[in-house]
């Protein structure tokens, strides 16, 4: 408004100097803002168009306009109808109360939008009534609930597709003659029918989720599930590599069913190679289960593969004896049995020379298809002694020599003089013969194993056709 002159005559002495005064003061205030100005850093862009949003002046016909816009705005939005609006210089402030916490917030953010606007003061509140948040809520749930029935068919398609799908996959994997065609592998037919099924199930939930139109939900939980994969593999690492050592056996087995083995210290005949676990039947006829990623690893002896196997003893004979002599006889009579191997050829060392003996070590090679390896060696032993001791050698005891202060060495005989003992008669044929008999490698366990295997037929994964290391 503008004041009329005479207005301005009829002001006191006393205006007059204010009014003097206020003009000094905004002449130096400009003063020092320039100067400010000059030493402060030069504004960014956002800063002077944000210091260029503000009007200069505003009147009072501004602020209504601003008003009744955001009252317009806030009328057909859901929430916001009942805000109070307040505009004074560019000055928004909203008060009231909104149903959720998102609608103080939306309210603020379109308040701000509108131009002419310098800031907002929001001071709405939430309103906790329980019928201004219960009403909303269950009305959304019908909502919902009405979108579901009326999307029912489609969802029942969606399912039915999917069902289809997943169905076809489990139909191919069932069909197990198919799989061992295309790999003569157990395990890997197993494996491969297994992936078949996985990957038909998965296309059956994508198609069903296409025909939805939720493929964003899809990948929202394949990558769920691809964190969860990763957690739970770190938890079964141990099964996994069981898994994996399992494939590996099947493909180069180190063995074959019913051969005599040590594992890992654990002596036993093979029954059978399952997806997890290798089965041994000890010698005392004791079921023994091996993991497969324990047999991977470890250092195993098989003492079928190869039927030819070497035997060792020692045998001592007197220092006064010729130790080649001995080592002669002794060969001749292990020779002499039926069931040790003319090749290789039985052979003897000089082991060791003691104070009282020389100990002679003999070696011998038997058929263990043939012969049992424990049951040859010992006849072996027995056959050499016995001959040693017929041909006058003696196999002395350990003898002790005490010395008395006086100085005389007076020798010790032990109480049974190796000299003077019987010697033992050299074995007749017929003894030979019952000693061959004897020899005879056990089968029972062997027995077993077959009888075993032929009534188990699933689950195993040896085969005679697959390569072997």
């Amino acid at each position: 408004m503008q004041r009329h002159p005479r207005h301005l005559a009829r002001s006191s002495p006393g205006s007059a100097a204010i009014l003097a005064l206020a003009l000094f003061a905004l002449l130096l205030g400009g003063a020092n803002s320039a100067a400010a100005q000059d030493l402060a850093p030069a504004a960014t862009p956002t800063q002077a168009a944000a210091q260029a949003a503000i009007a200069a002046r505003t009147d009072s016909q501004s602020d209504s306009d601003i008003r009744g816009r955001i009252r317009s705005i806030f009328l057909e939005v859901s929430g916001l109808r009942d805000v109070r609006v307040r505009v004074s210089a560019g000055v928004v402030t909203l008060a009231g109360t909104v149903p959720t916490a998102g609608d103080v917030d939306r309210a603020e953010a379109i308040a701000g939008r509108v131009a002419g606007v310098v800031t907002v003061q929001n001071d709405l509140e939430r309103d906790l009534k329980v019928d201004s948040n219960l009403t909303p809520a269950l009305g959304k749930f019908g909502d919902d609930l009405r979108g579901i029935v009326r999307g029912l068919p489609l969802i029942g398609v969606a399912l039915a597709i999917g069902l289809l799908i997943g169905g076809l996959g489990y139909l191919l994997a069932s069909f197990g003659g198919l799989w061992r065609r295309v790999t003569p592998n157990m395990f890997l037919a197993e494996l491969l029918a297994t992936l078949v099924r996985f990957a038909f199930v998965v296309l059956g939930i994508v198609a069903g989720l296409e025909v939805l139109g939720a493929t964003a939900l899809l990948g929202a939980v394949l990558g769920g599930a691809g964190v969860i994969g990763i957690a739970i593999g770190f938890a079964v690492r141990d099964t996994v590599d069981n898994y994996v050592s399992s494939l590996m056996l099947s493909l180069r087995q180190p063995f074959r069913a019913n051969d005599h083995v040590v594992i890992e210290g654990n002596e036993g005949r093979v029954v059978r190679l399952t997806s997890r676990a290798t089965i041994l039947m000890t010698l005392e006829g004791n079921h023994l289960r091996i993991p497969n990623a324990t047999v991977f690893k470890a250092v195993i002896l098989n003492y079928t593969r190869n039927p030819e196997r070497r035997f060792d003893f020692d045998l001592g004979v007197d220092a006064e004896n010729d130790p080649v002599d001995g080592m002669a006889v002794g060969l001749q009579a292990i020779r002499d049995l039926n069931f040790v191997l003319a090749t290789p050829p039985s052979t003897a060392i000089i082991r060791e020379v003691g104070d009282s003996n020389i100990v002679l070590r003999f070696f011998g090679w038997i058929d263990q298809s043939r012969t049992d390896y424990l049951k040859g060696r010992s006849l072996a032993l027995d056959a050499a002694k016995r001959a040693l001791e017929g041909a006058g050698f003696a196999l002395p005891e350990p003898i002790y020599r005490l010395r008395f202060d006086q100085g005389a060495a007076l020798p010790i005989q032990g109480a049974f003089d190796a000299s003077a003992a019987k010697p033992l008669k050299p074995r007749t044929s017929e003894i030979k013969e019952r000693a061959d008999q004897y020899a005879a490698p056990e089968a029972h366990i062997a027995k077993l194993v077959d009888e075993e295997r032929a009534e188990t037929k699933g689950g195993d994964l040896l085969d005679d056709r697959r390569p072997i290391e």
